[in-house]
């Protein structure tokens, strides 16, 4: 019987424009009400998830920020897990004498210092799961979207962290060129130790500390609940689902998701865009009417 869902929002709860099915919003509200309790699972920052999932009048608790916080669905905090500040100076660093475009994320705020290459490469995306879709035509659907409202802009990374009072949850860096650009990153990464890395995106790479997993989140969420493993899934279509995808009960790759999710995956539903969790979460509604 599942009794705990963790859900990825782009790929999977979203569809390609960025939007909540209301075959999906049904389903949430179908499972809620069938004593399965939803968790969102993000990479996102939690006032930009809140107020993407807030048209679609879905309450919920979070995992953020690939689980640097987590919230339950009265918006209490039950994990918090900051880059460790030491750590955080020399990513930065390393990161502005690499010439990267990066965003530092906190609790409250996404700072970006140039939101042109912030909106550039999130068109890139959309063309790739939209490939009907012009650059121009993505450039303009991500320059209005939510998410890119929500962003804080600053002059200069160097003078803004000097003064920075916040802790960092997450550093996310950029670039259009793909995965062969992140390798020397990746490895200063690893020397520094303490961190993970994931992708949420072909042209991007996120940096937390090492125990903010989605995987970690969910099982000590579901261990606060009173909750056994075998009692939850995940459901996800890239990176930075694999520790949920692995460590849950039951865990569930989108039709739509890159391989690495699809082999590890317990089972798989349809895409992103044929209402894939929907159908997942009626199949746990199902399932669950039988064991009951």
């Amino acid at each position: 019987m599942i009794k705990l869902v963790a859900c990825d929002l782009d790929g999977t709860l979203f569809n390609s424009n960025m939007e909540i099915s209301e075959e999906n919003r049904k389903a949430i509200v179908a499972a809620q009400n069938n004593g399965i309790e939803f968790l969102v699972a993000t990479g996102r920052a939690p006032k930009e998830s809140k107020i993407l999932l807030k048209d679609a009048n879905i309450q919920t608790g979070f995992i953020n920020l690939n689980g640097a916080l987590v919230f339950d669905v009265n918006n209490n905090l039950i994990v918090k897990h900051p880059l460790p500040q030491e750590k955080a100076n020399k990513l930065i660093s390393y990161l502005n004498n690499a010439g990267f475009y990066y965003e530092i994320l906190t609790a409250e705020h996404v700072y970006s210092q140039d939101l042109s290459q912030r909106i550039a490469n999130v068109a890139h995306v959309m063309v790739n799961l939209n490939p009907g879709m012009t650059f121009k035509e993505a450039v303009a659907s991500t320059a209005s979207s939510k998410s890119i409202l929500n962003i804080t802009q600053v002059n200069s990374f160097d003078d803004f962290y000097n003064n920075f009072a916040e802790e960092i949850m997450k550093i996310i860096v950029f670039d259009s060129r793909g995965p062969a650009a992140f390798t020397e990153t990746k490895d200063f990464i690893d020397k520094l130790g303490g961190l993970v890395v994931s992708s949420s995106s072909i042209n991007n790479i996120e940096i937390n500390f090492e125990k903010a997993q989605k995987g970690i989140a969910l099982l000590d969420y579901a261990k606060a609940k009173g909750i056994e493993i075998s009692e939850t899934a995940a459901i996800g279509d890239n990176l930075n689902d694999i520790s949920m995808i692995r460590d849950a009960g039951v865990g569930v790759a989108m039709g739509n998701a890159v391989s690495a999710i699809k082999q590890i995956a317990d089972i798989e539903t349809t895409t992103n865009n044929e209402n894939g969790v929907a159908k997942i979460l009626n199949k746990f509604i199902a399932e669950n009417r039988h064991e009951g």
